[in-house]
């Protein structure tokens, strides 16, 4: 697929220009003070997984509603002091998988958190466990639709506060120095981690890479590709809807956490992603508030973007604002 969406010039210079909903910071905080009414109840069990290198712990931990959320914690083996703590959230789909699918960094010498996803993890490509005992109202086939009549119950209303919470429960670990915890992801977990970077004050570092759930407004409408479509043939049978569905997306849109996020930002965007087309992805970019942020660009990638090379990014640019920590 050649280009089709915006010149990197334009790219650069474009701005999201949809509002924020005036209590978008009240929804949040809300939110978040409802979750934090249980007891978060983190639980780590070791794991014997063959492995000699690291120490992995299956993790509970409870997550939006008091709802019981998996995860693994992978720690360099034979751990004896804190160290930085790396949290990640996986793509659309996809669940946290077994513990050898996620050896890069506790390879590097970190803590490696990584949060299942609810009620996904039936893809094909990673188990989850992690159940999702919300239902929803009418929605299409997928996790776009759900509960988007109403913010409350809209689908990421949960994953994004399961993912607060698992920033709070890799903090809790021993062996984790709290002041030092980064967020990534790629697509779905891309999206999430701008979330987290909006709505934790005090991360190290957030690297979104190719990220998805940014600037719905125009990604509806660009893209006809699977998972955005999701919304758009939901609004083909409820034609009355775009407006008040749009609404919903707006309280869970990462250029309205961009807007907020102030820790160090490592991006990515591929000029060929029709999945997550560059230009919603540089309506993140742009609108962050961060002033330490850069984004790696691939010209001719679609929606695999950098890959292993953005990883070779990372494990370069990521280290160093660890070991320093948020605003040494």
């Amino acid at each position: 697929m050649a280009l089709f969406d915006m010149s990197i010039n334009e790219l650069r210079a474009y701005r999201a220009e949809f509002p924020a909903p005036d209590d978008f910071d009240e929804f949040w905080s809300k939110t978040l003070a409802e979750a934090r009414e249980h007891e978060l109840d983190a639980r780590f069990e070791p794991v014997d997984t063959g492995l000699s290198g690291v120490d992995v712990f299956d993790v509970t931990f409870a997550g939006f509603g008091g709802h019981a959320v998996k995860g693994w914690l992978v720690l360099p083996a034979d751990t004896s002091e804190p160290v930085p703590a790396v949290v990640e959230y996986i793509g659309y789909g996809g669940g946290r998988g077994l513990p050898h699918m996620h050896l890069l960094w506790a390879s590097a010498g970190f803590a490696h958190f990584v949060m299942d996803t609810r009620g996904q993890g039936s893809a094909g490509w990673a188990e989850g466990a992690t159940a999702d005992p919300v239902g929803s109202g009418p929605a299409y086939p997928g996790y776009m639709t759900r509960g988007i009549d109403d913010p409350h119950d809209y689908y990421y209303r949960r994953l994004y506060t399961d993912a607060v919470r698992a920033v709070e429960a890799a903090r809790s670990h021993p062996l984790v120095d709290a002041s030092r915890t980064a967020a990534v992801g790629v697509s779905q977990g891309g999206g999430v981690t701008i979330a987290v970077g909006g709505l934790v004050p005090d991360l190290a570092a957030i690297s979104p890479d190719v990220p998805f759930l940014c600037d719905f407004p125009r990604a509806v409408s660009l893209t006809d590709r699977m998972p955005y479509r999701e919304i758009g043939s939901y609004l083909k049978a409820r034609r009355a809807d775009p407006a008040h569905a749009l609404r919903t997306l707006s309280y869970f849109d990462g250029v309205h956490f961009a807007a907020r996020g102030r820790a160090p930002a490592l991006f990515s965007a591929a000029l060929e992603d029709q999945t997550c087309p560059p230009s919603t992805v540089f309506a993140a970019f742009n609108a962050y508030a961060g002033e330490d942020k850069t984004i790696e660009v691939y010209d001719f990638n679609d929606h695999e973007g950098g890959g292993p090379y953005q990883q070779a990014v990372q494990l370069r640019w990521l280290p160093g604002r660890l070991r320093a920590g948020r605003g040494d």
